[in-house]
Order: C-alpha cells, then structure tokens, then sequence
C-alpha cells in the first residue's frame, strides 16, 4: 500500500512530539538505537514491520506514521538524528563502564567515561594531609582554594591544632610570582582569606581564647581592644574536643567567624583583622611551617 507523502512543514514542536509518540507505539524505539538510526530504509521496515504485528495500543485518531512524517522534511529528520545520537552517547558510555559495581562508582565511571571522550582527564580535588597530626584539609572552603596547612606547637612538643589557609586565585595571581610582595599581600587584610583551626587534642574553650588573645593584643597596639571581648563572647562556653573546627574569614576590616558549635559571628576592626594576618603570617608567626606551606602553595594555586 503506497502512503501519500505529506509536503507541509512539520518543524513545529507539536509535530515532532507527535512523531515520538507514535515512534514509541511502533515500538520501534525499544530496539538498539545503533539499528534504529542507521539509515532510512532500516526505520522504514521496522516501522512496516511493526505494522504487521498486532498491537495492544489504542492508535491515535490520527496517526501519523514514519513513512509519513519523520523523514520528510529536513529540520525533522535532524532533530530525531541527534536525539537518537546523544542517546546513543550516553548508552555506550554505560555499556563501556560496566555495570560491575553499585550505582555510585557506575555513575563515576560514566562521568570518567565522558570525560575522556571530551578529550580531558578527570580531577579529583583529593584532601590535603597536614603531615604532623594527619588532620586532613579540604581543598576548597568559603569559595577560597586551599594554600597551605600547618600545625601549632606548644611547649615545644604539644601539638595543639592544625591550622589551614584558604585564598582567592585570582586576588593572588598579581603577587604569587614576587615572594617579597606575596609576604607582603599575607599580611594585608585586604587579601581575602580563610583560616580554619582544626582541633588536634582536647582543649578547654578558655585556653584556647586566651591564647588567641595573648597573641593578638601585643599586635594591636592599644587600639580596639574591645573587639577581644567580643571575639570571647563569639565562643560558647563548651569546652574544644579533638577534631572541633573553627573558621575566621578576613575580608578587610571585616571578620566572619565560625565557632566550634556552627555559630556565626562579626568583628568590624582593620585593627583587629590585620593584627590576626600578623599572627598567622608575619614573621613571628605562631605556626611557621604553616606559613612555610602557605608561601609555597601560592606559587601553584
């Protein structure tokens, strides 16, 4: 039986959503998509095929068939072709990984899988290992790319915590080639940053303001001192465990902080933000092979 060829456009979203259901009743796309889109003559058998079957589905009052309607006009025809092709992607990058494991690494292999058909490698942003305690350090925090991390010795063998710094590539990329301007951008609170503390021993909450604060008043010079009760007050008064975390984002004058129990607070002193860079990087800093770490990592951030 000859099928009258229709001329009209059929480019409109309603036609081709047509075009799919009716694919889907013939069935003919439940067969393997490498036979399903190679040529025209391949779909215009099935489908001929398909029709001399009896079908259980209740035909439209319309239908329109394959011979019909997908091939006939061009704009079709090359919608369903790269459907039909990024289908066909996705389908051999599934067959390729294999279903040999749960879901989670059948998903990674996928992602691996098309990554390397784009040509690239896949990154994993791994933790860092703080060597001294083995705390590990994500690379990414507040938006900001992990630097460096070091610990914080006292008593000559106690190691209390360790501390990481976290900055912003871009706002460092203008220092990161000159060590002397990069020194000088670390103690600049204008260089946006995050520390994070990472409790490495239990540690009472007063020890551990009073020895930010010993190590910050000497560096303000007398000015905005009440700023140190209100970085006191930004502590509940729960006592550090092994493995609590605090973190103090500077952005100039301005500091965000983050206590061990999740609660946030604000400090507004370029006094105090730039006597905390003091602490952390200045010459006597209280962690040196933080600081070392952090001048090293710059270079490759």
């Amino acid at each position: 039986m000859m099928h009258e060829r229709i001329t009209r456009p059929t480019n409109s979203p309603e036609d081709f959503s047509t075009m799919m259901i009716s694919l889907s009743q013939s069935r003919i796309i439940a067969q393997p998509l490498s036979k399903a889109v190679r040529s025209r003559h391949t779909v215009a058998a099935a489908t001929a095929a398909t029709r001399s079957k009896k079908s259980r589905a209740t035909p439209l009052a319309a239908p329109l068939t394959l011979t019909q309607q997908s091939f006939q006009n061009h704009a079709t025809s090359r919608a369903f072709l790269v459907l039909a092709a990024s289908s066909a992607a996705t389908l051999a990058a599934y067959q390729a990984a294999g279903d040999h494991g749960d879901d989670g690494n059948l998903f990674w292999k996928i992602a691996r899988c098309s990554a390397r058909n784009l040509g690239a490698e896949p990154v994993m942003l791994s933790p860092k290992t703080e060597p001294a305690t083995g705390i590990l350090f994500p690379r990414l925090c507040n938006g900001m790319s992990l630097a460096g991390c070091g610990v914080r010795i006292k008593w000559r063998f106690v190691k209390v915590y360790a501390v990481g710094t976290y900055l912003d590539p871009l706002a460092m990329s203008v220092v990161k080639d000159d060590e002397k301007e990069l020194k000088k951008a670390l103690l600049d609170p204008n260089y946006p940053r995050t520390i994070r503390i990472v409790m490495n021993r239990n540690l009472s909450i007063d020890k551990y303001t009073s020895a930010i604060i010993e190590a910050l008043e000497p560096r303000m010079a007398g000015q905005d001192l009440e700023s140190l009760d209100e970085f006191k007050k930004m502590n509940p008064p729960v006592d550090l465990v092994q493995g609590a975390e605090m973190e103090m984002t500077i952005r100039g004058d301005t500091l965000l902080y983050k206590n061990a129990v999740g609660g946030l607070g604000q400090i507004k002193s370029i006094v105090f933000t730039r006597a905390l860079c003091d602490v952390y990087y200045g010459e006597d800093a209280v962690s040196p092979s933080h600081l070392e770490d952090v001048i090293k990592g710059v270079k490759s951030l």
